[in-house]
């Protein structure tokens, strides 16, 4: 398994740092326009869509849906906002697990919740790729996509070593028993630190540190509740991984299901701290 795993992210992270680095921004939107339908293939399992047919339909209606958003240029910010608010809903229903599930089970609903989860994080990366970006001296916008995704992969180091040390209260123990509260803390210390290694980096000043640190913190907790959302809709399924599309990893919403939620809560944020003009979809 582990070999299994190590090769497929031999055969991936090249994939992902082309994409990233060295597409242009028409290029990048395809990219990650294909990434989304794929989990969108992986959601429609987790929704419930029975058989291949279904499922095609699904992804294909997504990437439709990403296609409109371009074709109709349509504003970047109103779309991010609608994703925090669909977090701070996904914080409620993550709590209230099983409680409150026979509202939002049936196929159509959970069909519905894929689009608020994986449009925003499209349209997120996107408004990244295309915006001009000012944070102290850095005036990368791939450095910024960089730095969300080691927001995420810091925040799920700090958690399980945090978890493993200290963890006994547990954070949400019917969605995801392994979680806790130590782990939840212990990655918002991490990544605290991390701002604060990226701000030094960036000379920043004081004032740009202290957002950076708090729009930081605030992605890491709202990527803790991508990762529950899936497990919760996985759960429900009964199903341990979205597909077995990444040999060793599980599907793509596995790796994925937290940056869904921090991109575009990030992205919001650095937009309204002026660091991010916005987005053109003139690509």
């Amino acid at each position: 398994m582990l070999k299994t795993r190590i090769i497929t992210a031999l055969i991936l992270a090249p994939i992902a740092i082309g994409g990233i680095f060295f597409l242009p921004p028409l290029g990048f939107a395809l990219f990650t326009g294909a990434i989304i339908a794929l989990g969108a293939w992986e959601w429609a399992n987790m929704a419930s869509i029975e058989g291949q047919p279904g499922r095609v339909v699904y992804a294909l209606a997504v990437a439709a849906l990403l296609y409109l958003v371009w074709l109709l240029k349509l504003p970047a910010v109103p779309l991010l906002w609608l994703a925090v608010i669909w977090w701070l809903v996904c914080f409620w229903l993550v709590r209230r697990y099983p409680a409150g599930s026979d509202t939002w089970g049936t196929v159509p609903l959970r069909a519905l919740m894929g689009l608020f989860v994986l449009v925003p994080a499209w349209v997120g990366l996107n408004h990244l790729r295309t915006g001009g970006v000012q944070f102290g001296e850095v005036s990368s916008n791939l450095i910024v996509i960089v730095y969300i995704f080691f927001v995420v992969w810091v925040a799920d180091i700090g958690a399980y070593f945090a978890g493993r040390a200290f963890g006994k209260a547990k954070l949400a123990p019917k969605v995801s028993p392994g979680k806790s509260w130590a782990g939840v803390w212990g990655g918002l210390v991490a990544v605290a630190l991390l701002a604060v290694v990226a701000s030094v980096l960036a000379a920043a000043s004081v004032t740009e540190t202290v957002l950076l640190i708090a729009a930081t913190l605030l992605t890491g907790f709202v990527s803790v509740l991508g990762d529950l959302l899936e497990s919760m809709l996985k759960r429900f399924r009964g199903i341990k991984d979205s597909s077995q599309l990444l040999p060793g990893h599980g599907g793509i919403m596995d790796r994925v299901d937290s940056l869904t939620a921090a991109i575009p809560v990030f992205a919001l944020m650095i937009t309204l701290l002026g660091w991010l003009t916005t987005g053109h979809w003139s690509l």
